[in-house]
């Protein structure tokens, strides 16, 4: 059976935008661990369902699929925005 992550993407760090922030995504845990390959190196597995990442307008039409395809999952809540108000001028203090 299949473990899924659903979770609300973050800020991006690198940015002051807010785009892509409110859509919830549905990740799959890896079923087995990454070997190194012996010829390069990279680190690999069988395993496909790492690459698929799911995107969802609402945390419920994400839940709604995983219980659709008998998925196991787990929410993971978004974290609460605090805002830090301050001037202009608290910058040279």
């Amino acid at each position: 059976m299949s473990i899924a992550r659903i979770y609300q993407r973050p800020k991006n760090a690198m940015s002051s935008g807010r785009a892509r922030t409110t859509s919830w995504v549905l990740d799959f845990a890896p079923a087995e661990a990454k070997q190194p390959d012996p010829l390069t190196g990279w680190a690999g597995s069988g395993d496909t369902r790492d690459q698929v990442r799911l995107s969802f307008p609402t945390q419920e039409a994400a839940i709604a699929y995983a219980e659709r395809e008998g998925l196991a999952f787990t929410v993971v809540p978004a974290p609460t925005r605090t805002l830090k108000l301050q001037s202009y001028a608290d910058n040279f203090r």
